[in-house]
Parts: C-alpha cells; structure tokens; sequence
C-alpha cells in the first residue's frame, strides 16, 4: 500500500533521518489522469495475482468498480490529514491487470477483486497471421515459421488433451518465439528455444511421465 497509494518513506537529509508522506504510483497516475481528463489512462498491473490486493489496494477497493469513479466518490486516504483533498479515481482510468491462468498463486485472487473486473483470456498466438507476418518482418523463412506453427500447435493440443493434468491453461504462448533485437530467427535458434525453454517446461508438465516429454522432444526437433 505503501508504494502503491501513500504512505511514510524514509527522507534522508545530511546526517538527520526523517520519514515523510510520499505519494505512491497509482496515486500519482490517477493525479495525472485527473488533470488531463480529455484523455483515455490505462494502468497495467503484470502478474496482479502475485501480491495481497486486499492489503495493496486498502480502502481504494471499492473505488476500483467502474461504477465508484469520480469525484463524487471520493473518499480520505488511509494517511490523510485533516484539510486534505479525498481521494478518487477519475473516469478515464482503466486498470488492467495480467495474470497467468495456469499459475498455482492465482488462488490468491479473492473473490472480492474478481468481481471488479472482467476476464478475457488471450489465446496462444500460434495460427494467426500476425504471428507468421511477425517472423517474416523479423526475417525468419517461410519454412520455418510455418514449422514453428504447426509443431507448437500440434503440442498445445496435447497439452490441452490432457485434462487430467494440464488442460487449455497450460498451453504454451506464442512470445517464446518472438526473437529480440540483434537475433536471427533461424533453424539453430529454433532449436535453442526449444531446448532451453520449451522442454524444461514439458518435463515439469509431465514430470512423472518423460516417455511423453521424449516423444515431444522428437517431434519439436
């Protein structure tokens, strides 16, 4: 709460240590929204499953409902002192939060937030088009991204075949395959990828079963 809304930080001044009321990143985002109100703010929280939202957001929970924005709503901060302006999130904000449906953590999500948002789930990338165009602007051949594509998807349909372990959660994206800056999308990448990124994630999928990750491997490589 303290680095996301307000709260006391430690200021040091020569050789005196004091703590003052520092603003935390959301609350200097929403001060920002609210000046420029003509504008559309998106707040992205990445992995918003990972931390105590009750405690992160405090009072501010209820001010997270599409239907609780403005200044009509606005409501005294837990460090507020007397005289000071309530606090609102103004209209034009839109908090996204990201989070990974196949983490075990995403049981941490109480049922109290869940509700103040809503949930789209992003298909892995694999049979887009944008995808293929993706690896031929980054140079990699026609071959090649089409290998790409119809080996992971056929792996994603295992993954998803087996309900009893894994399921459509746990299919694997598509930003394995999207090469930085500097790196050449070639067979001998594709290769690194694989057995860097990609196998050691199917032998904790299918720890007790490496018949099945060797059969993967083969069919990868």
């Amino acid at each position: 709460y303290e680095d996301f809304i307000q709260g006391y930080r430690p200021d040091s001044n020569g050789d005196n240590l004091k703590f003052s009321l520092k603003d935390g990143v959301f609350y200097r985002f929403c001060q920002r929204a609210i000046r420029n109100s003509d504008k559309k703010y998106v707040f992205i929280i990445d992995e918003i499953n990972r931390g105590n939202l009750s405690k992160i957001f405090g009072e501010l929970m209820m001010l997270v409902e599409h239907d609780k924005r403005g200044v009509k709503y606005a409501i005294p901060l837990t460090y507020s002192k007397e005289g000071d302006e309530p606090f609102y999130i103004p209209e034009n904000l839109f908090l996204i939060g990201m989070m990974n449906t196949a983490d075990r953590s995403l049981a941490m999500v109480d049922y109290a937030l869940r509700r103040r948002f809503r949930f789209i789930e992003i298909e892995p990338g694999f049979q887009s088009e944008e995808f293929r165009k993706f690896l031929i602007e980054k140079h990699a051949t026609g071959a090649l991204a089409d290998k790409i594509i119809a080996r992971m998807s056929r792996l994603n349909e295992e993954i998803q075949s087996d309900a009893k372990n894994l399921g459509r959660g746990y299919r694997i994206g598509h930003s394995f395959f999207c090469p930085p800056e500097g790196v050449q999308p070639d067979d001998d990448w594709y290769t690194r990828v694989i057995e860097n990124e990609i196998l050691p994630l199917l032998e904790e999928y299918w720890f007790d079963n490496l018949d099945k990750v060797e059969q993967q491997k083969e069919s990868l490589l």
